[in-house]
């Protein structure tokens, strides 16, 4: 017993309760997929629900050991691997607009030859770009206020990359840019240069759509949600089933709206969790993301460095706030978006994406722990604030 502790305290670093929140959501995520897939199973696969139960066991699993690997690598290096992901996504992110797969009437994916599997560039560019402003504002602490040399190279980075996103993925856009903002916002950036980029940011996504491929589906999805006369289908059926969850469920594998719920696995598996296991399970959902969020921010509060902390905040932030989206358009409370919930809805690589996201916020509070237990008695907080 000894030696198995000792072995999990070797290879499973980092904060231990987000250890537990992650496994808990995998574990959930197996159950609650396998249930909502079934009529895609009949449509895709002549009725073989196991395929889609082993296809998305191994991309938890996969999605696992990446976060395990990620966890491993020293968060500093995450800054010289921000700025490669940077460089990379821009042309990505071109290529996908004008060549990549169109789904739903948009080019968000690329398909990787050698593998054959597709992908969101859009994923990487996000994690980019949150890295690169921790970087940037950690350099930058101490000229914090310096308009040229700090806040335009960041309004740069945070046009192009959301610019780009946005013409193919507006939701993903507007969410990442809240996410930046924060980001900013915890790194001390004066208010009247976030209001600087809220500005920029209204003009860049309105042109990107008018000129994207969404612009359309933009405006529609938010005339139903404004036009209380007539409710989307999407948004009945998910009514339907979290109305008949009642306060603990139908049961596991006991949903009956799945078979008419539009994409139960993915964009509103919250509505199915509800159905299967009621209110009890829908507020402990919440529960443990805004717990993963409180974790990563105590995550960044205890940092020795600036980068850290940011990185943290940014990463925590990013992940909790598009599952409260997921699950405000589950419940009516915000237009119908593409948005899958992390780490719970059925998906590829934004799996992956995911377990890297999750693996770098166990890798700060892993490195910060270990920066302490080196430091001197006389380590005060006054060296929490030096740069990365």
């Amino acid at each position: 017993m000894n030696q198995f502790k000792a072995w999990i305290d070797d290879n499973f670093k980092g904060d231990p309760i987000i250890w537990a929140i992650v496994i808990l959501l995998s574990l959930f995520s197996i159950l609650v997929v396998y249930s909502a897939t079934g009529s895609l199973a009949y449509k895709y696969a002549g009725g073989n629900t196991e395929l889609y139960l082993f296809r998305h066991s191994l991309l938890i699993f996969t999605s696992l050991v990446v976060m395990w690997f990620a966890h491993k690598i020293p968060y500093r290096k995450y800054a010289i691997y921000a700025k490669l992901g940077v460089i990379i996504s821009i042309p990505l992110l071109l290529v996908t607009y004008l060549f990549g797969s169109n789904i739903n009437e948009a080019n968000r994916w690329l398909t990787i030859p050698v593998i054959n599997q597709a992908f969101q560039p859009s994923d990487l560019a996000k994690l980019s770009l949150i890295a690169a402003i921790a970087v940037m504002l950690a350099k930058r602490q101490k000229n914090i206020k310096d308009f040229k040399n700090t806040f335009v190279p960041i309004i740069i980075a945070i046009g192009l990359i959301c610019g780009l996103i946005a013409l193919a993925n507006f939701s993903t856009a507007i969410l990442l840019l809240l996410t930046c903002l924060i980001i900013m916002f915890i790194g001390r950036v004066p208010v009247k240069y976030l209001a600087m980029v809220v500005m920029v940011g209204a003009l860049g996504l309105t042109a990107a759509g008018f000129l994207g491929q969404r612009g359309s589906t933009l405006v529609s999805r938010v005339e139903d949600f404004l036009n209380k006369d007539e409710i989307p289908f999407q948004a009945e059926q998910s009514f339907i089933a979290i109305a008949t969850g009642g306060i603990g469920g139908k049961g596991p594998g006991n949903s009956e709206q799945r078979n008419s719920l539009p994409h139960p696995y993915s964009d509103f598996i919250y509505a199915i969790i509800i159905e299967e296991y009621g209110l009890i399970g829908g507020f402990s959902v919440l529960f443990l993301y805004l717990a993963l969020l409180y974790r990563g921010m105590r995550i960044m509060a205890n940092s020795n460095k600036a980068f850290g902390g940011l990185l943290s905040a940014g990463l925590s932030f990013a992940l909790v706030i598009q599952a409260l989206v997921n699950m405000a358009v589950a419940v009516g409370l915000g237009p119908i978006t593409g948005l899958p919930l992390p780490l719970l809805s059925m998906g590829g690589t934004s799996l992956v994406f995911t377990g890297i996201s999750l693996g770098i916020i166990l890798s700060v509070s892993r490195g910060d722990h270990q920066d302490e237990s080196q430091a001197s008695p006389a380590f005060s907080n006054r060296t929490r604030l030096k740069t990365a």
